[in-house]
């Protein structure tokens, strides 16, 4: 049996993260619909955000295109942290924090291991 890396597991346990949130925003039951509101955005924004957290899980799944997800993934989750941290839900940070973070180590590990072109 072959042992299995924490760096082949976190791309892909990040982008389940992504997927779940995903579909929390995409299919938005009531609370969280009424949370983008009370944020001030419009009612349709928990559809970008859902369609940037699927996109995201997308490009985490393919080693190719891990960097440029994990910098998505981290990107909407600082955003997302900016949000409640603005609105004073300290307790709410906590998630995007968390996945922020992780995006953050997923890319740098994609950055270190992306392929060099030689002169």
């Amino acid at each position: 049996m072959s042992k299995i890396s924490w760096r082949q597991v976190l791309p892909l346990a990040l982008a389940a993260f992504f997927v779940v949130g995903s579909l929390s925003n995409i299919f938005a039951p009531g609370s969280i619909y009424q949370e983008y509101l009370k944020w001030g955005y419009p009612h349709w924004f928990h559809f970008v955000t859902g369609s940037l957290e699927l996109t995201a899980a997308i490009l985490l799944f393919r080693t190719p295109s891990r960097l440029l997800g994990a910098a998505l993934g981290c990107t909407v989750m600082l955003a997302a942290l900016a949000t409640v941290i603005i609105h004073g839900e300290y307790a709410h940070a906590v998630p995007p924090l968390v996945a922020a973070t992780l995006s953050f180590v997923v890319g740098w590990i994609s950055w270190r291991k992306r392929p060099t072109v030689s002169a």
